[in-house]
């Protein structure tokens, strides 16, 4: 436990969403000494912020998470932002963290990286055996390449750095904004408000058909702590629940939840993305001990108890 006592850490992305689960996952385990550098005093994709915050913070580990996200919409009307800040900032961190002597780098990579049509479940090795689904490739490929760097970087210099591949997460705290959610929060809204406006139907996006697998956000967490401190590979490693649903069986289970009695309108104009998500767990819990713990049902009945009283 002294890796987390005895090193000084910077979590980028660390007040978001996931961040914020993994920060406190490590004070959990006695971390204190924990630098969540805001946007505002240092912009990732600015290089002389980048060097500004490594001299500011002198990290033993960093922790690299944060990102521009959002689901299909957003990719589709932000291709460039999604590539090009997304890489900017992983590449130059990472760089200048190896530079800078930091001691080991976790990278936070994206499930999004996958071919469009790889064999179920996902395992590491097929990573590199197609295109990502379109909709999202500039993002998925932008993370992807701090996998690389962060390979030829243990390769040539011995620098420890480790990349994760999480799948889709949710959990209280969520992004509940309609024009950049993903489809969980973007789900629960729609129909918490249509039960309040009292709608007849709430309009879904595409056929329905498309299965995704979740995971909790304080597994993801637990997950990453395990990572940070136990993990010395560079080969990529899955986080993921092993659960696998449609977006159809989703919709209904939120329906039912929310208790929104009207009809469900599937809209086929819209894209469904990646036919099917499910991920081979079984290297991160042969390599660093994790398994995920929250129930699907819990874990959704938990973020829409959060939403309403949030609210």
């Amino acid at each position: 436990m002294t890796f987390w006592t005895d090193n000084r850490f910077v979590v980028t992305g660390g007040s978001g969403f996931l961040g914020s689960a993994v920060v406190s996952s490590m004070r959990a385990r006695g971390a204190r000494d924990i630098i969540v550098p805001r946007s505002a005093s240092y912009d990732l994709r600015d290089h002389d912020a980048v060097l500004r915050l490594l001299n500011d913070a002198k990290p033993d580990v960093i922790i690299h998470m944060a990102a521009v996200v959002g689901g299909i919409g957003a990719n589709r009307e932000h291709p460039a932002e999604f590539l090009y800040d997304n890489l900017m900032m992983g590449t130059q961190l990472l760089h200048e963290a190896w530079r800078a002597g930091v001691r080991k780098f976790v990278t936070i990579g994206t499930v999004c990286a996958y071919p469009k049509f790889t064999p179920v479940p996902f395992h590491e090795d097929e990573i590199w055996n197609g295109y990502p689904e379109e909709t999202n490739a500039p993002y998925g490929l932008a993370k992807k390449m701090l996998l690389v760097q962060g390979q030829a970087y243990r390769q040539q210099y011995g620098f420890d750095s480790i990349y994760l591949l999480p799948t889709n997460l949710y959990g209280p705290g969520d992004n509940f904004d309609p024009r950049s959610s993903h489809v969980i929060p973007a789900l629960i809204r729609k129909f918490i408000e249509a039960k309040e406006h009292g709608n007849s139907e709430v309009v879904a996006w595409g056929t329905g058909v498309a299965t995704r697998e979740f995971l909790y956000v304080d597994d993801a967490a637990e997950g990453i702590v395990l990572a940070a401190e136990r993990y010395e590979k560079s080969d990529p490693v899955n986080l993921g629940s092993a659960f696998e649903i449609s977006i159809r069986d989703l919709t209904n289970m939120i329906r039912e939840m929310v208790g929104f009695t009207g009809e469900i309108v599937w809209d086929a104009t819209k894209p469904d993305g990646q036919p099917r998500r499910k991920l081979d767990t079984s290297r991160a819990e042969a390599e660093f001990g994790f398994k995920s713990s929250t129930t699907f049902e819990a874990g959704l009945r938990r973020t829409i108890d959060w939403y309403v009283g949030a609210r």
